[in-house]
């Protein structure tokens, strides 16, 4: 007998500035540092210039140390290029899963072929925080491209549920991350519905980034365009009907219940650990990307 889970939290995803870019963060969020071991979530949507190269474009190299940045594609293309000599596209529906371990330096532009595929880049970048005895594995790239990422497809034969990460209706999907975590890209028409299990020991939360959802529990709530739902631990099943034609992120995962210490493109579960990553990356122990 399942239990449907009641709602937590209503995030509102902030606009912000960051660097240039204009983007919606749902998390972190005022008195909510991070939904363990989900960090943070960056959803935008940009226009690419034509008239200027890619590589003036998107983000340059940086580097990461201790946590995984994931790349969902929901419109456009993304060039991921980094230090340890990983260089590939995805498109639209694919994903770009990368554990940044003891480090490394990338970068993520526009695609050359962008304006083939409408000149306009919509993605989410969620940050995923790394058990502590896995900080210092070796850096990790998985891109998975939308042709390979398992499919399920609603009754209404329109609606549907990426299986990025973690198992879903009977089907598994095409990543398989260092602890459990489940992640869905889902495209649903109006009137779709479909309830995730998502076990209680799993922190969970859906991003929506265009649309409507009812959320039905004892008490029924609707969310809307970039809001983000954080459920409590207190059910194995998260059921949504579709209010009108909606897209959104479902993620869930199993919190690490583990210190948390981060400045910039680094988080550590110490601040000596954080000084470290600093000092690494700065004496070029990370790498160099050198983009061509």
């Amino acid at each position: 007998m399942y239990k449907l889970r009641s709602i937590k939290k209503m995030l509102l995803a902030q606009s912000f500035d960051m660097g240039g870019f204009p983007i919606r963060q749902p998390l972190p969020a005022p008195g909510v540092d991070q939904i363990d071991p989900f960090l943070l979530l960056h959803h935008a949507r940009l226009q690419v210039d034509a008239k200027l190269p890619v590589l003036e474009q998107g983000v340059g190299p940086h580097p990461h140390r201790g946590f995984s940045p994931v790349t969902y594609l929901f419109e456009g293309g993304v060039h991921h290029r980094d230090s340890t000599g990983n260089n590939s596209i995805i498109y639209a529906g694919g994903v770009q899963w990368m554990n940044a371990g003891s480090g490394l330096v990338h970068s993520e532009r526009p695609p050359q072929d962008i304006a083939q595929h409408g000149g306009v880049q919509e993605l989410i970048q969620l940050w995923i925080n790394t058990p502590a005895k896995h900080k210092m594995d070796n850096p990790a790239y998985l891109p998975v491209a939308a042709e390979d990422m398992p499919l399920l497809v609603l009754p209404d034969g329109n609606s549907t549920i990426r299986i990025v990460s973690g198992e879903q209706g009977g089907i598994k999907g095409a990543i398989e991350h260092i602890f459990p975590v489940q992640s869905y890209m889902a495209q649903f028409t109006a009137g779709a519905s479909f309830q995730f299990t998502l076990p209680a020991t799993q922190n969970a939360l859906i991003y929506i980034l265009q649309g409507k959802l009812k959320i039905i529990s004892e008490v029924e709530e609707t969310a809307g365009t970039y809001q983000a739902v954080w459920f409590h631990p207190d059910g194995d099943t998260v059921q949504v009907n579709a209010l009108e034609d909606t897209r959104f992120l479902v993620l869930a995962a199993e919190p690490l219940l583990e210190p948390v210490v981060a400045r910039g493109p680094f988080v550590m579960n110490t601040r000596e650990q954080l000084i470290d990553a600093f000092e690494d990356f700065h004496s070029g122990k990370m790498g160099e990307l050198h983009e061509i």
